[in-house]
């Protein structure tokens, strides 16, 4: 029977943690279970950087980006003796259940920690959406909100100037980002790990749309695909395109959470307990078909994102 919980994020920040955190600390509290919040993920455990929560602990959180607990990478979480650590502090702490927010490096250390004998549960918190086991990851849909929005901001002066803004979003691993983004702002050509680079088909297709009368242009490509300011430099002097290479950067992981993922965030809080109370550990909470659902960590690491190809299709046939 669990009768104490720890809650922690661990890697990159993503709009909707906060409602997470409110959400497993309120269902918590109600079903009679003690919960500590743990700050700065899995390094904070090792410290010990513990904080009692009680209701008033997660108020007005709902609406904030970024995390209230703080977070951290901790690359030694792989070592056995790291965990048996960790193991160690939440017995003494009095710790038998831990919820971890984040992605699938966070995904790895719940996993162990549940091999060891703790009750472990995770939630999906990355802007990237490239965690399999899951529709939506917490964060996506806010990341692509601030995307969208900063390219129709692009666009606007893009076609004053007969530019070509290449725009460098996140998602190094999975596309994303890129293709509804590129969906949602009718953006001209989109490069992501799916779609593979091909610099000669670029520019060979920018120049077929200033043929066609194309004053302007977007390109949306996935980081660390391809120097973007470099790409740009080759557009304007390959094309009568001036080009402008934009890096959006962290501003896509800040921001108000939009109401998908604080609403996505408070159903998998609530249902990350529920497997808890039930016996449930070593799962990971997703939304599939709008469905909440759960499965085992292992399953979900190996399985590969699949690619969403029927949005590159739809893609195609708007451009």
């Amino acid at each position: 029977m669990i009768r104490k919980i720890g809650i922690l994020c661990s890697g990159g920040d993503s709009p909707g943690m906060n409602a997470a955190i409110r959400a497993v600390t309120r269902i918590a509290l109600i079903s009679g279970i003690e919960v500590v919040g743990i700050k700065d993920g899995y390094k904070g455990l090792l410290g010990q950087k513990f904080i009692t929560y009680d209701r008033s602990s997660v108020s007005e959180i709902l609406s904030q980006g970024g995390t209230k607990l703080g977070s951290a990478r901790l690359p030694e979480f792989k070592n056995e003796e790291t965990q048996l650590e960790a193991v160690r502090i939440l017995n003494e702490n009095k710790i038998d259940g831990l919820v971890v927010i984040g992605g699938d490096g966070s995904y790895r250390g719940a996993a162990a920690l549940s091999k060891q004998g703790i009750a472990c549960i995770a939630l999906p918190g990355t802007i990237d959406n490239d965690i399999a086991g899951t529709d939506y990851t917490i964060g996506f849909d806010t990341a692509l909100h601030t995307v969208v929005d900063c390219i129709d901001k692009l666009r606007d002066t893009s076609s004053s100037h007969h530019r070509c803004s290449v725009v460098e979003v996140m998602g190094n691993r999975c596309g994303d980002l890129a293709i509804y983004a590129g969906i949602c702002c009718g953006a001209e050509v989109v490069v992501t790990p799916e779609t593979g680079y091909n610099e000669e088909e670029i520019l060979d297709k920018l120049h077929y749309l200033e043929n066609s009368g194309k004053n302007h242009a977007i390109v949306i490509v996935s980081e660390k695909i391809t120097d973007v300011f470099a790409l740009a430099d080759k557009i304007n002097k390959y094309t009568d395109f001036a080009g402008r290479a934009t890096v959006l950067g962290h501003i896509q992981r800040g921001g108000s959470p939009t109401p998908f993922d604080r609403f996505l965030a408070s159903r998998m809080g609530e249902k990350a307990i529920d497997l808890l109370i039930e016996g449930v550990s070593g799962h990971c909470v997703g939304i599939i078909d709008n469905e909440i659902t759960s499965m085992p960590i292992s399953e979900a690491l190996q399985k590969a994102k699949k690619p969403r190809r029927h949005l590159y299709k739809l893609f195609e046939r708007l451009v």
